[in-house]
């Protein structure tokens, strides 16, 4: 199974009195008292906002509600309080659950001219078959629309064709049995004569074949495309397509592949080159914030420099306090 970034809390509802607790309350009591007065306390709002666990992230927007019973929610009081740049974006994204946050980043992807197409990339490849299904129901919820009527209106090409699969929620469940090498090496022979033994490449046929291969599986097939063709499945997405359509299917693969090593890649795309992509950079860190603790040792070990060195050399101000609240916060998970 693709690994999960929501907790356990989402995917089982349960959300009533009985499962906040102290913690959540001094949690929101804090986040309440630095909002109070002339002007926002931000050292105290980056503290409680930044401290918060994706579990934590669930409970607080609803407990905050029924502690002060505001007529904004928590999202409303921290646009009105910090703004919509990227310090007040950031804390509008931790003020809601995890799944809320992501349906927020895809309307937000789809908003005005043009698509972010990477922002989209990010959140919807790579996911497990339940939280799928739960980001397009949670979508519809918030938006009253179908995600994949939206994202069709938003894409073309192959990069929609990658997409539709992925929403279909379809990997398969490992099983020993029928997942086996010979399963693998035949599935690394459809995957060649689908696209470099093919004059033009079948690509719905390659990225149906790519949704529904569970990691392990794929694992097993890279090794074996590798040793009969000369190419790791990563390094065939890059030859056969261009563009978004690369971007994303080298993900899908490395999400299911090595997603430590993914997620570290995802944060260096954002700070790379003339400017930070601060929107790829912050919906990275939070949303992958459980993966983090791993991901920062992997980003060192490929990159040499401390994550937290990084954000500082790219951001500044609150938010840079923010972001690196939210990476002292992993490394307690």
């Amino acid at each position: 199974m693709s690994i999960g970034l929501y907790p356990a809390i989402v995917l089982e509802g349960d959300l009533s009195p009985d499962a906040f607790g102290s913690d959540v309350d001094a949690v929101c009591e804090e986040i309440h008292e630095a909002c109070q007065g002339f002007g926002t306390h931000e050292d105290r709002l980056i503290k409680a906002m930044g401290g918060m666990t994706p579990e934590m992230r669930c409970k607080v927007p609803y407990r905050y509600k029924e502690l002060f019973g505001d007529s904004k929610t928590l999202k409303e009081v921290m646009k009105s309080e910090c703004g919509k740049r990227d310090f007040g974006k950031c804390l509008q994204f931790l003020a809601v659950p995890p799944h809320v946050a992501e349906c927020d980043m895809i309307h937000m992807a789809c908003k005005g001219a043009g698509t972010n197409e990477k922002l989209l990339t990010t959140i919807i490849t790579g996911r497990s078959n339940a939280e799928m299904e739960l980001l397009k129901k949670t979508y519809f919820d918030l938006h009253t629309e179908d995600l994949g009527r939206v994202l069709d209106r938003e894409l073309g090409g192959h990069f929609e064709h990658l997409v539709f699969n992925c929403l279909q929620a379809s990997e398969e469940v490992f099983d020993p049995e029928y997942h086996t090498e010979d399963k693998a090496k035949e599935d690394a022979t459809a995957l060649y004569e689908m696209g470099q033994g093919k004059w033009g490449t079948n690509e719905k046929g390659l990225f149906k074949v790519l949704c529904a291969m569970p990691p392990k599986h794929m694992a097993a097939v890279n090794r074996i495309y590798a040793e009969e063709y000369g190419y790791t499945l990563p390094m065939v997405m890059q030859k056969e397509f261009g563009s978004d359509t690369k971007w994303a299917a080298v993900l899908l693969l490395n999400m299911k592949l090595k997603p430590i090593e993914a997620v570290a890649g995802l944060i260096h795309d954002a700070c790379a080159g003339f400017g930070t992509n601060e929107l790829l950079l912050v919906t990275t860190l939070i949303r992958y914030q459980s993966l983090l603790k791993d991901a920062k040792l992997a980003y060192v070990e490929e990159h040499g420099k401390p994550l937290e060195e990084v954000i500082k050399s790219e951001t500044k101000g609150d938010y840079e306090k923010i972001l690196l609240q939210i990476l002292a916060t992993a490394d307690e998970l």
